[in-house]
């Protein structure tokens, strides 16, 4: 069995603050298996995470976290970045032609681009699986709704830290029974459905910290870019 980190956010993320270094060596310190760095509509630090996994006794997934125009949905195993704001559909597509599987994070959270505010649930079955624990919770109760909803259809079931600082990787974990030290074998154990989950709440004060510093950057962004 592996614990894997399958959200987490570097530097390169408008709202992330770390470098992949201090995100690996995080994961290693708490014992994960493997990590997956998700930027928000970016992969090259993830990809830089994965070469430098195996010097942490890591697996590196290669992955990021894409913006399509329903929400977010986080690509696993891709190598190349995903376009932004395409539909629902055609984003899983492009996961999938790129070997990667698409795993939908917090969809019932509509104030965190969750999926479920701008489509049905069957078209949400179209991914590979749910992530049903996220660390950054208020209550819980959109964590309860996306468990009951994967258990209805039969899908797979992820968690994930969310973490946008490197003291919050490990927070959540998804327990993979994959049949090898692999990011191939962990994608297949986790579409076949071989997953347990695992998690603790992100503390209030740090969710609050990593949203209000994640607004603030992303509006000096795009102060720069209306400069440029």
């Amino acid at each position: 069995m592996l614990t894997v980190e399958l959200h987490a956010h570097s530097e390169l993320s408008y709202d992330g603050r770390d470098p992949v270094e201090d995100l690996l060596q995080q994961a290693a310190t708490v014992g994960l298996d493997a990590l997956a760095v998700t930027d928000h509509d970016a992969i090259e630090a993830s990809l830089t995470a994965a070469d430098l996994a195996p010097d942490y006794g890591l697996v590196g997934l290669p992955a990021m976290e894409v913006t399509c125009e329903a929400g977010h949905v986080l690509a696993i195993g891709v190598e190349e970045l995903i376009p932004p704001e395409l539909p629902f559909a055609e984003t899983i597509d492009r996961i999938h032609d790129r070997g990667g599987i698409a795993i939908v994070p917090h969809p019932f959270q509509e104030f965190r681009s969750g999926v479920l505010a701008n489509i049905s649930q069957d078209e949400l079955t179209a991914a590979d699986a749910i992530e049903v624990y996220n660390s950054r919770l208020l209550t819980g109760r959109a964590n309860r709704q996306a468990k009951r909803f994967a258990r209805r259809n039969g899908m797979p079931m992820t968690a994930g830290s969310d973490a946008h600082i490197f003291e919050m990787v490990g927070r959540a974990v998804t327990n993979v029974d994959a049949d090898e030290r692999s990011v191939d074998a962990i994608l297949d154990a986790i579409v076949q459905g071989r997953t347990s989950v695992e998690g603790r709440r992100t503390p209030w004060r740090v969710s609050f910290m990593q949203a209000a510093g994640g607004v603030k950057r992303k509006m000096s962004t795009r102060v720069q870019r209306l400069w440029q």
